[in-house]
């Protein structure tokens, strides 16, 4: 496959560009223990080869900063928890709003443990609800986190076969793409759910102000409709992402 015509503009003028990506279902196959999920193989490679080129590489995604970076090299620039915490330049921050929630999310999340058992994933300063291998807790899960939601002022965030609380601020994959992509002319992102909905949001504002943006949709069974709708290129799953990457690197460092 070449390098879909949206693309082309990045790799001519990578020091100006951003590459930015969703780990889940993007770099790595959706499994049914999250624990287990790894990027596919050539993927963590192809990010390092893009950082040597590209102005920005980031990974924005749900998972936690450490999960992201065991998994991830140096050069890329992560946002986990859809940007509570950060690794820029090799160091950890969160954002300073979330220090008031910590507590609340902790009793949230003892709370959960106690009533739904081992389809918590705590996350420090959020939860997910995950119930992909018990399907017939959907609707359980999902009225006890709407009560919880309701009790707690936490916000309920749906996902892939998954639930999420946490701190009601205004950050999530949109925020965070704006911030990578700032002072960027060219943009683009890869993702496969509903939380990538907003970072393709944020490309519009971006292509607003004249940044040459690109929406990639990774085509899965379970692609929400309006993901692939708004997309520019659609790819099949992460070995597509890996085949538009490598030649995002290649042919940056051909130009």
């Amino acid at each position: 496959m070449a390098l879909p015509s949206a693309l082309r503009v990045l790799p001519e003028r990578p020091a100006r560009s951003a590459v930015l990506t969703d780990f889940d279902g993007t770099l790595a196959q959706i499994v049914d223990d999250p624990a287990t999920s790894v990027p596919l193989p050539g993927m963590v490679a192809a990010l390092d080869r893009l950082a040597e080129s590209y102005a920005v590489v980031g990974v924005v995604s749900g998972r936690p900063l450490s999960f992201l970076a065991e998994h991830l090299g140096p050069g890329v620039q992560l946002s986990g928890l859809y940007g509570l915490e950060r690794r820029r330049d090799g160091r950890r921050v969160e954002v300073p709003e979330v220090e008031p929630w910590r507590e609340r999310v902790a009793e949230a999340t003892a709370r959960a443990q106690a009533a739904l058992g081992t389809v918590v994933e705590p996350k420090g300063l959020s939860l997910t609800l995950h119930f992909r291998v018990a399907p017939e807790r959907a609707d359980e899960i999902g009225e006890w986190a709407e009560a919880e939601a309701a009790r707690s002022g936490l916000k309920l965030h749906r996902a892939r076969a998954s639930i999420e609380l946490h701190p009601p601020l205004d950050i999530d994959k949109g925020t965070e793409v704006e911030v990578l992509a700032r002072g960027m002319e060219g943009v683009c992102f890869f993702g496969d759910d509903l939380g990538d909905v907003a970072a393709f949001g944020a490309l519009d504002r971006l292509a607003a102000t004249g940044v040459h943006t690109v929406r990639v949709a990774v085509l899965s069974d379970e692609s929400p409709p309006e993901l692939v709708e708004r997309a520019d290129v659609v790819v099949e799953g992460p070995a597509g992402v890996l085949e538009v990457l490598e030649h995002l690197a290649g042919d940056a460092e051909s130009g």
